[in-house]
């Protein structure tokens, strides 16, 4: 038996779109374009956040946002979900919540007389784990396996998770009370983290006028299902990248494990992730082969929340050191020709 159980919020969806059971068809990159533009047009979220989401779910990663509360990160995950179809659970971080909580739990049966394993919220297609600094580092354990492994571990017996597979997890960096400060090692599973910034003064003025303010999933419809977006991310890891833009990336993240302010630099996991954010950003734009201006534009969002910095401390602050940092090594690496 569990303790107390966590604020889960299931998707209206069948369990049958869980699991993309065959390859599908071959797909466009026009998916993923109309479900950013569908994203821009109901929520207050600005384009290159949004386009950042779609990128890091095409690249197969997961996505770490932190930002003030308020400011639409569980809705524009709850709306991404929506978009690709499948299911999605939300589940509400608190410091009492168990392992078991998340993965689930083996019940024995009267009528099977054996233990019958129960699913917990992390079986999803998408899962929203709000608050994911206020639970304890057992339970981020837990986390951390079904985000590199795709599989959980239940009495000695492991589930795989449902494909595709995408963690989107906020963290208040404002409110340090009763919060367990997410370790490196589990920030280096996420292959993205950004934050959203306030909305412009313009799209607050339409938030209060519009007549469906209050529910904007409303404006946001099924684009593609659960097995198209397991053959978009297909796609993406065919894309191709020249020895001369891996070298451009190899020289950008190991030029943070040297820097002057940097305690602990980018990991080989990193280049990987980067990498693999590169190709979803040329699949997306159309293309088949990576340019150094993917690297560039994406070396921030992927590497920064990475970096361990001298007399660091926590919050957001350091994020955007950290950022700094990155947009500094960037500049000074010599861009080669594509």
């Amino acid at each position: 038996m569990t303790a107390t159980a966590p604020a889960v919020e299931p998707s209206t969806n069948t369990p049958a779109t869980l699991h993309a059971e065959s390859v599908a068809a071959p797909v466009t990159p026009d998916a993923l374009t109309r479900i950013a533009d569908m994203l821009e047009s109901a929520l207050s979220s600005s384009r290159e956040v949004i386009d950042l989401v779609i990128t890091t779910f095409a690249a197969g990663g997961h996505l770490l946002l932190e930002d003030v509360p308020g400011v639409g990160k569980t809705t524009l995950a709850r709306a991404m979900s929506q978009a690709i179809g499948g299911e999605a659970n939300r589940i509400q971080f608190t410091p009492d919540l168990l392992p078991s909580d998340l993965t689930g739990v083996s019940i024995y049966s009267q009528d099977s007389h054996d233990f019958e394993f129960h699913p917990g919220p992390l079986f999803a297609n998408i899962v929203i784990a709000d608050e994911i600094n206020r639970a304890n580092p057992k339970t981020q354990s837990a986390m951390l396996e079904a985000m590199n492994e795709g599989q959980i571990s239940v009495d000695g017996h492991s589930h795989s998770l449902p494909d595709p597979y995408f963690v989107i997890a906020t963290q208040n960096p404002i409110e340090l009370e009763g919060t367990y400060p997410l370790p490196e090692a589990q920030l280096d599973r996420f292959m993205a983290c950004t934050s959203f910034g306030y909305p412009s003064a313009q799209a607050e003025a339409a938030m209060l006028t519009s007549a469906d303010w209050s529910n904007p999933l409303d404006r946001v419809s099924q684009v593609c299902s659960a097995r198209e977006a397991s053959a978009i991310r297909s796609a993406v890891r065919k894309v191709a990248i020249s020895d001369a833009v891996a070298d451009y990336l190899v020289s950008i993240t190991r030029s943070t494990r040297g820097h002057e302010s940097v305690r602990f630099g980018a990991s080989p996991r990193a280049s990987l992730h980067l990498a693999a954010m590169a190709r979803a950003r040329a699949y997306i734009a159309g293309r088949d082969y990576v340019l150094p201006d993917d690297v560039q534009v994406l070396a921030s969002p992927v590497l920064a929340h990475r970096l361990v910095l001298d007399d660091a401390g926590f919050g957001s602050g350091d994020l955007n050191r950290a950022r700094q940092i990155i947009t500094d090594i960037v500049s000074g690496i010599p861009v080669p020709r594509a």
